[in-house]
């Protein structure tokens, strides 16, 4: 993966802004819809689509391509946005999500739309997904990773700790689990409802190794898969600590925003709901102007 310089990373800053930016109308559009996590995966996003993946949007099933599993399915309007904006498809469609006969279904469907691995939907079937494709590509000798995006809710699936199991015994090093650990699931807190610390002394206790970093933070991100590349003899596992909603001051950190779209319900502490997506949108904007100013004074 090349070096990432100070611009790349403001390329790929206001790429995650322009991914939020996209994310409001498109739920807005729907009418439902997950707001907190795509909100707060899209820098990770940005990263894996603009910059770390080995992919090609005009040619989805290129053998050689790294593998993106989207465990945790209900986030699948960051991952929609991203995709049409790196050339999958029209960003024009993205008005369709969750419409009738659209191939951006709620959950990712894969045999709907080109470039998305595996249908998803019930929490804790990614991992074991991504387990049998990375002993697949050991089998066969390819060199391509399998990056399997998980949430730390589904954590309370215990297929998933079967399938985090498997990993570590077969020294899968070609598999990236990145955990998008925010602390939210639709009902509360996840620590309240269903703890899961120690979260890293249980993946360790399984022959992973686990790398754990601010989820928000490009730099930190890449800096980390680049480390994950260079480990030969175990699964790895990125803790990443994201903020949901990230970027709508009113969202961040609230589990209510998990499962709802702006302008749909009265959120107290949000603006009226039909104000929601414009005072979102504006300190969205707010964000952007402040990092152009960073990229034209570097």
């Amino acid at each position: 993966m090349e070096d990432v310089t100070d611009k790349k990373i403001l390329e790929l800053e206001l790429k995650a802004n322009e991914i939020r930016q996209l994310l409001i109308p498109t739920l807005v559009e729907a009418g439902s819809g997950h707001t907190g996590g795509p909100l707060g995966m899209a820098d990770i996003f940005a990263a894996m689509y603009f910059h770390i993946l080995r992919h090609d949007p005009k040619n989805p099933d290129w053998i050689e391509r790294d593998r993106l599993i989207l465990s945790n399915g209900h986030i699948c309007p960051v991952r929609y946005v991203t995709m049409a904006l790196a050339g999958y498809f029209p960003v024009e469609e993205l008005k369709t999500l969750r419409k009738i006969n659209s191939r951006l279904q709620g959950h990712p469907h894969r045999t709907a739309l080109p470039g998305v691995e595996t249908t998803s939907g019930p929490l804790g079937e990614g991992l074991g997904q991504a387990v049998g494709m990375a002993l697949a590509g050991k089998m066969d000798n390819k060199n391509f990773f399998i990056y399997c995006l998980t949430s730390d809710g589904e954590h309370q699936e215990g297929s998933t700790w079967e399938a985090a199991m498997a990993a570590g015994k077969y020294k899968l090093s070609n598999l990236i689990e990145i955990v998008d650990y925010n602390n939210i699931q639709i009902d509360g807190d996840v620590e309240n409802i269903m703890p899961l610390e120690p979260f890293k002394a249980k993946y360790e206790s399984f022959n992973w190794e686990v790398l754990e970093i601010d989820g928000n933070d490009i730099r930190a991100f890449i800096s980390a898969v680049n480390e994950a590349h260079a480990i030969h003899d175990k699964p790895i596992l990125i803790l990443a600590r994201t903020i949901p909603g990230k970027g709508v001051s009113y969202m961040e950190n609230d589990y209510r925003w998990h499962g709802n779209p702006p302008n749909l319900l009265d959120i107290p502490g949000s603006p009226p709901k039909a104000e929601q997506a414009k005072v979102a949108l504006e300190e969205l904007r707010k964000i952007e102007e402040t990092l152009r100013q960073a990229q034209g004074n570097k």
